[in-house]
């Protein structure tokens, strides 16, 4: 399938996101027609402010649609302080950045915990937090990742390792998965025996929709997020910190070539990287490369969708963690 190519939005304000959304059904725009495609039945349609409706997605008969009015009313029932910045495409995809007061400090530069949505009228990004979707968090196993807001360009950052015991379980994790992703990333990893199954990279599991509706939804992120607002250390942060103190040598000359991402992407994060030394009076570092990547996927036009730039940071992060730790 071809996607449009976009190049994400960003605003501050629910306004810019929270507009109509209901289904339409195809019975009711063709009534003198037998519709035998009974598959996909409802169309997703928005009414976004200054323009005509939009149909964003064609889904099945029984696909609930997850309003971000919704998300906005459990965030704002749970949070009394928070900042937004949300980054969103015409086609109806919405990257939702909670900024928390709680910070940490990363050598010269000051982070803030963040919360960090996805959800999508077109259905090409799954509703997820912190990359997790409901159904994921329900598993008495699972636990909320955390995730980390840099002020310096913007950005939330979408790699983690919060769901590893300590960093000897994330190294050897990671020393599997660079032994079986390689450059590529083609084949799938296989995490060391008692680690989490899921490997970097692959596809976010998708909410179920059918037969949710809006209250139940309501219920279960209302849930989720509560135990996740109180602060504690992380072990992402500890990554975070291992990539700030690895600094590029000479060995590294091509390691910008060798990260997941497309190469014109890549060329934006090199720019992007020499602003970022200027800014912070720094030398480069694994933590700066990650960054500038981060920065390059979700400023840039690409046909990439969200959840497919969303894939290739959290790659990107293990990566480098991967080449720091080694």
């Amino acid at each position: 399938m071809t996607y449009l190519s976009s190049q994400p939005r960003l605003t501050d304000s629910w306004e810019d996101i929270c507009y109509p959304i209901k289904p339409v059904w195809l019975a009711e725009l063709l009534p003198d027609y037998d519709i035998v495609a009974t598959d996909r039945q409802q169309l997703v349609v928005g009414e976004v402010s200054g323009g005509r409706p939009t149909i964003f997605g064609i889904q099945s008969a029984d696909y609930t649609i997850i309003p971000n009015t919704v998300i906005r009313e459990v965030i704002d029932g749970l949070i009394a302080s928070y900042q937004l910045l949300i980054k969103y495409t015409p086609t109806g995809e919405f990257s939702i950045n909670i900024i928390l007061p709680e910070g940490v400090q990363l050598g010269k530069e000051s982070l803030q915990r963040s919360l960090i949505i996805t959800n999508s009228y077109n259905g090409k990004t799954p509703f997820s937090i912190q990359g997790q979707t409901l159904l994921t968090l329900q598993d008495p196993d699972s636990a909320l990742r955390s995730s980390m807001f840099r002020q310096v360009c913007q950005n939330g950052l979408m790699g983690w390792a919060d769901q590893f015991a300590d960093i000897p379980a994330y190294q050897t994790w990671l020393h599997e998965w660079s032994a079986t992703t390689g450059k590529a990333g083609g084949t799938k990893s296989r995490p060391a025996k008692g680690q989490p199954a899921r490997p970097a990279g692959s596809p976010i599991r998708k909410i179920h929709h059918r037969q949710l509706t809006q209250d139940m939804f309501r219920q279960q992120l209302h849930d989720v997020l509560v135990d996740h607002l109180n602060p504690e250390p992380t072990l992402t942060a500890t990554v975070y910190t291992q990539l700030q103190q690895a600094q590029v040598q000479e060995r590294d000359e091509d390691l910008m070539r060798e990260l997941p991402v497309p190469v014109q992407l890549t060329k934006q994060a090199r720019e992007r990287l020499r602003t970022e030394e200027h800014l912070l009076k720094t030398g480069s570092s694994y933590w700066l490369i990650y960054n500038a990547v981060n920065y390059a996927l979700f400023t840039s036009r690409s046909s990439l969708t969200l959840n497919d730039r969303y894939r290739l940071d959290e790659r990107v992060f293990h990566q480098l963690a991967a080449r720091a730790y080694a």
